[in-house]
């Protein structure tokens, strides 16, 4: 709930947020104006031999070259010949230099002519599986058995059970550190409180539970894709020594520690908190009436803690030294766990990691105070008849203050991922983002309705004291204590269902009576179903390639539509703003399907004549099942005329074909087009 604290503040706040909007507006023109390229998971840019390519002789190993660094394992590149029978040696050559990612395998002497098939296997810096495959031929191409992969890495049943876990430990995470932020810092009696305890418990549970699942199924996510493979020991020591690994585990020990600070949040912090709330009691009668009815025992104006007078001495000494340890060890161990998704995902790669790590810690930890703070209120209000106003706002200055550091660091996290407009607009990154930013609106837009709830709530009148006394009679009258228990233990647990029954009923009548609370239940309650599809859209983010590396999928034409029995042809105009630097490529791709085929270019000036250039290659990619770029050197057939025969395409779908022509040593361009391939 991002309401602004009311009173003094409700009047300012309208004229507040239109101005808060057009900063963010414009700091976000500012960002994505300046944006520049980043990278993202690891994507294949070189092999030796390319795909497609027809060597004379057969090479003595396959060397394959990718954008960033990668893990890979001994079985990672498996070379197979037109039978289906694996060439390789089975050893990966680390082959990297400087910024050069490179890895290599070795392949068996004297291979007979043939196609054969190049599958591989990786995992990213960002901790995604990346996989792919394609051909080459000695002597000649020829038939083969070898069916081209279509499985993408990290896929099915393996897969789906691994993202259930991803979901549910951001989940768990959240409420488990919003529902602790929001005792600590809203309202100092829910440590008391069973409902919390059970939210705050079972978020934890469902964190640890998560983390081990991931921990266990790393083995199968990143390699076979087999449930069996994760009681693979070999496997699990693997993963151990990995960044990711590494990351589990780390989190796995900082969830021990977090089951001790829930330990004394429930126990001697709960206790002492009571203690000092008791204490107040026979001294704090009258000065209750002048402190605001609306204020939880034991607090204290200016301090925000819940100190009260008493605030140094006795119990209320001891309760605010155990807040404030609790402070302290639970911002470190919150900002621990956080620290174990920025230090092996999106955060840890790409441009500026320095900055995007703390970042990312940030955010996640702004994240977890308001929409698990909100859940925690939102049991509060539904379960807990008697929540102190005060603590409903303090709540509000917590998430507006989460709502503003969600803001900052949003924005960086947008350009850095994004990187300029059109691929905020036409890539699956992009399309998400601005769906969570339409969910943020949503939400902040409920949370101000909220606001006005709470404005309600705290300028609502107490209730009348005979009343009170009245309902206290009633609670006497059912009480235990003014029951004769029958002897009969059947009588007997029939009567506790209907005590438990009618106080149940009380506890609603009287939570229902106050029309501001049941209205701000009722918006609370929405935001949190919004909050959840939020959560639910920033899990996928985090598995999605960034709209940085997608952003040239998208060409500046329409794709070129296959025919069947027919070529594709396509015209590409270009300009490498050089002297002699314009002119048209003709690209000619036949048959223009799955499988093989020829590629051909010719390259024509402003006249119409044949053009020769220095130098012109291909790539060719398909986002939507993230393969490629596959690079490709056509050789030089004639002045002006480029051709290359056997060119794999694997899978049907939408192919970006980039050409990048060089006129001149300096001058060089790259321009594309979508085509359809049957």
């Amino acid at each position: 709930m991002t309401a602004i604290a009311p009173s003094p503040a409700r009047v300012r706040a309208p004229a507040l947020l239109p101005r808060l909007v057009l900063v963010l507006a414009a700091l976000l023109a500012a960002l994505f104006t300046a944006a520049g390229p980043a990278s993202a998971h690891a994507a294949l840019t070189a092999s030796d031999p390319k795909d497609g390519a027809v060597v004379a002789t057969a090479p003595a190993q396959v060397t394959l070259s990718f954008s960033e660094q990668v893990a890979m394992g001994d079985d990672s590149i498996r070379v197979m010949d037109p039978q289906g029978k694996r060439v390789d040696t089975g050893e990966l050559r680390d082959m990297c230099s400087g910024t050069t990612i490179r890895y290599g395998t070795a392949l068996h002497s004297g291979l007979p002519d043939g196609t054969y098939t190049v599958a591989w296997q990786a995992v990213s810096a960002d901790s995604h599986p990346v996989s792919g495959a394609f051909t080459f031929s000695i002597g000649a191409p020829s038939a083969t058995s070898v069916a081209l992969p279509t499985a993408q890495a990290g896929g099915g049943p393996v897969g789906i059970a691994y993202d259930i876990a991803r979901y549910a430990a951001y989940g768990g995470f959240t409420v488990l550190v919003g529902g602790a932020a929001f005792i600590l810092l809203c309202w100092r009696r829910g440590a008391a409180q069973r409902p919390l305890q059970k939210l705050i418990v079972r978020a934890w549970v469902t964190l640890t539970a998560a983390t081990l699942v991931m921990l266990v199924l790393r083995t199968p996510y990143t390699g076979s894709g087999k449930f069996a493979d994760a009681l693979d020991l070999d496997g699990l020591k693997a993963v151990l020594e990995t960044k990711t690994g590494a990351s589990l585990v780390s989190r796995l020990l900082l969830l021990g520690a977090a089951a001790l600070f829930i330990a004394v949040l429930f126990g001697t912090y709960a206790r002492k908190t009571a203690e000092a709330a008791e204490a107040d009691k026979p001294k704090g009668k009258g000065k209750q009436k002048a402190r605001g009815a609306d204020k939880e025992p034991g607090s204290g104006s200016g301090s925000g803690s819940g100190s009260g007078p008493r605030s140094g001495l006795g119990p209320d000494k001891e309760a605010n030294d155990l807040l404030f340890g609790l402070g302290i060890g639970g911002t470190v161990v919150a900002g621990g766990i956080a620290a174990t998704w920025a230090l092996s995902e999106h955060a840890s790669t790409g441009i500026q990691p320095g900055i995007a790590m703390p970042a990312d810690i940030l955010h996640l930890l702004a994240v977890a105070a308001w929409l698990g703070g909100l859940t925690a209120l939102l049991v509060a209000l539904h379960k807990v008849p008697d929540i102190e106003r005060e603590a409903v706002r303090r709540f509000s200055r917590v998430a507006f203050a989460s709502v503003l550091v969600l803001a900052v660091t949003g924005v960086y996290q947008s350009w850095r991922q994004v990187g300029s407009w059109s691929a905020l607009t036409g890539t699956s990154y992009g399309q998400l983002l601005l769906v969570k930013v339409g969910l943020v609106a949503v939400l902040v837009g409920i949370a101000y309705v909220s606001r006005s709830w709470t404005a309600r709530l705290t300028d609502a009148p107490a209730a009348k004291p005979g009343k009170i006394a009245r309902q206290r009679d009633v609670s006497r009258e059912t009480s235990p204590a003014s029951v004769t228990v029958p002897e009969d233990p059947k009588r007997a647990a029939q009567l506790a269902r209907q005590r438990a029954a009618r106080e149940n009923a009380r506890e609603k009548q009287v939570r229902d009576a106050d029309p501001a609370r049941a209205g701000l239940r009722r918006s609370v309650l929405a935001e949190a179903g919004v909050a959840i599809a939020l959560l639910a859209v920033t899990t996928v983010l985090t598995s999605t390639e960034p709209g940085r590396t997608a952003e040239q999928a998208s060409g500046p034409d329409s794709a070129a539509t296959a025919v069947p029995n027919r070529a594709i042809k396509i015209t590409l105009p270009f300009d490498t703003g050089g002297q002699n630097g314009k002119g048209s490529v003709r690209v000619e791709v036949d048959p223009g399907r799955v499988g093989a085929n020829s590629l051909h270019l010719w390259v024509d000036d402003p006249q119409g004549q044949p053009l020769d250039i220095p130098e012109i290659k291909v790539a060719f990619t398909l986002p939507a099942k993230d393969i490629g770029p596959l690079p490709l050197l056509p050789e030089r057939a004639a002045p002006g005329h480029w051709s290359a025969s056997g060119v794999q395409l694997p899978l049907a779908g939408e192919w970006r074909i980039d050409v990048t022509v060089r006129t001149s040593d300096i001058d060089q361009t790259t321009v594309q087009k979508n085509v359809k391939i049957g």
